[in-house]
């Protein structure tokens, strides 16, 4: 039973479980540390005037007449029954509402990570080719402004270039799904997706060229070379080949932060992904909202991370056998 217990997938799993429970009590009290709340942002101004027994039915009807410990529980209740909460402001339950916005994350994120290892995989391993060289600065030189760069002032700039220069903005048509337009819907992708995929290109390049130049100087790529193994061969079968797993690594973890942290290009871009979903939850203090969908977010980021895992031992076998 002991054995059983501490095998790896039941560490995982369990460590998974605990990481959920932490980000569900986290956002949960720090909702609550925000000034304000539901009856205020709802009625504005007017809430001044509500006497105190329409307050107390409004605090019924929103459960905020309970302990902070009875309203958490009764949210996670809810969560296994499979009710994610209401939104009034939207007049649709939660579950919908993210059903409806991940689609639309999840494009994004995956238009990113291709841009972000069409730019950064290449990059990288030109830099790692000859280290202290022009290529080499250039390489760094992109990582340093990809880094450098916020995400809002490259979005901004791009969309005022493509509106004045091109008379182009698609972003102001409205939303058009994928199955719907896809044309359109790849025309309003493009822009936010390499907004984030060059902010992603530059830790995906800076661990290229580390993992490059670490595999580079073991024995068995100096025996490659002695035997005559031609550049191009060498460098994709066996250099990168054994450098895959930082990058894998690194590759999961910037996709599991680009489920959640997209939130500031989805708005600039007027995206409904779940990020801007959050973001409106928040203004309108709905709780019940951004509660459920950053507790979505966080089991997709564990999603990804175990699927990474799992990626890099198919990928090394050493990972496999220790």
């Amino acid at each position: 039973m002991r054995r059983l217990l501490s095998s790896p997938p039941l560490r995982r799993l369990g460590g998974a479980v605990m990481t959920l429970a932490g980000v569900a009590a986290a956002v949960f009290l720090m909702l609550r540390a925000i000034p304000g709340d539901q009856i205020t942002a709802a009625y504005g101004t007017e809430a001044a005037a509500l006497s105190p027994e329409q307050r107390a039915a409004l605090e019924a009807y929103y459960g905020m007449d309970q302990p902070l410990i009875a309203q958490f529980f009764t949210w996670i209740g809810a969560i296994f029954t499979g009710n994610l909460g209401y939104s009034s402001r939207a007049q649709q339950s939660v579950l919908d509402m993210t059903l409806q916005a991940l689609p639309v994350t999840l494009e994004l994120a995956i238009l990113a990570i291709v841009i972000a290892l069409v730019v950064g995989i290449p990059i990288g391993m030109l830099a790692a080719s000859r280290t202290d060289s022009i290529r080499d600065w250039f390489g760094q030189g992109v990582g340093l402004a990809g880094l450098g760069i916020p995400a809002f002032l490259l979005a901004t700039t791009l969309l005022g270039i493509a509106a004045q220069a091109w008379a182009f903005n698609p972003n102001g048509l409205g939303y058009a799904r994928l199955w719907e337009d896809p044309l359109l819907n790849l025309q309003q992708m493009l822009m936010p997706a390499v907004v984030l995929g060059f902010g992603i290109a530059a830790p995906i390049m800076r661990t290229t060229r580390t993992a490059v130049l670490e595999v580079s100087g073991l024995d068995f790529i100096r025996t490659a070379k002695a035997k005559g193994v031609p550049p191009r061969r060498l460098q994709r079968r066996h250099i990168l080949r054994n450098a895959l797993v930082p990058i894998v690594t690194m590759t999961g973890m910037q996709f599991g932060y680009l489920l959640g942290g997209a939130v500031v290009v989805e708005q600039i871009f007027s995206l409904p992904g779940v990020g801007r979903q959050v973001l409106l939850g928040i203004n309108q203090k709905e709780y019940a909202v951004v509660q459920s969908t950053v507790l979505v977010i966080a089991l997709l980021f564990v999603v990804v991370n175990l699927l990474t895992d799992l990626l890099y031992r198919r990928i090394d076998p050493r990972v496999r056998a220790a």
